[in-house]
């Protein structure tokens, strides 16, 4: 079982976010159903491990805070660009959260994330699209807003192989208070 940690997006959002797609040939768009700020990638478990997983975030506790998002930009590996993203505008209480979540998941014997931190939703993969018509786009939509949302809980999620995208399953609600 492929695991991962997530902010599910209200539908309101998904569709605002949503009308950010087109406009670059050859990116493969993510479906708005699947759009989601992953807090932590854990991987593929064993069911034993996704029980120890699923104890493990029962424990925390937070509170409820407001979440923005702004801007898009890129994701580059050796040089060219790979993903496009809508970016979120900076948050303590995320962070906080965050880190709760990455503490708790150590304590089951998972290894520590490496990867900072970026929070952010995938728009698009965007393997060999021409960086020109990338930087286009950017500059066109980095000034790209959607309304802030009431973020009440996390969500620990399946990803299963889908005929041209993952299908992303909810496993599991915690809330925040």
């Amino acid at each position: 079982m492929r695991l991962f940690v997530a902010l599910e997006l209200p539908a309101g959002v998904r569709e605002r976010i949503g009308m950010l797609a087109g406009g670059i040939p050859g990116a493969r768009w993510v479906r708005p159903e699947n759009y989601h700020l992953t807090l932590r990638f854990i991987g593929e478990q064993p069911p034993h491990r996704a029980e120890e997983i699923d104890a493990a975030l029962l424990g925390l506790r937070g509170r409820s805070f407001m979440l923005a998002f702004a801007g898009v930009g890129t994701f580059d590996k050796a040089g060219r660009s790979t993903a496009l993203w809508l970016g979120v505008e900076r948050n303590e209480a995320l962070e906080r959260l965050r880190l709760k979540i990455e503490t708790a998941l150590q304590r089951t014997g998972l290894e520590p994330e490496r990867r900072r931190f970026m929070p952010h939703v995938t728009l698009a993969r965007v393997d060999g699209v021409a960086e020109t018509r990338l930087a286009s786009y950017v500059q066109a939509h980095n000034l790209f807003r959607a309304e802030p949302v009431e973020v009440g809980h996390f969500t620990l999620f399946s990803s299963w192989p889908g005929n041209e995208q993952p299908v992303y399953t909810p496993e599991v609600e915690y809330a925040l208070g």
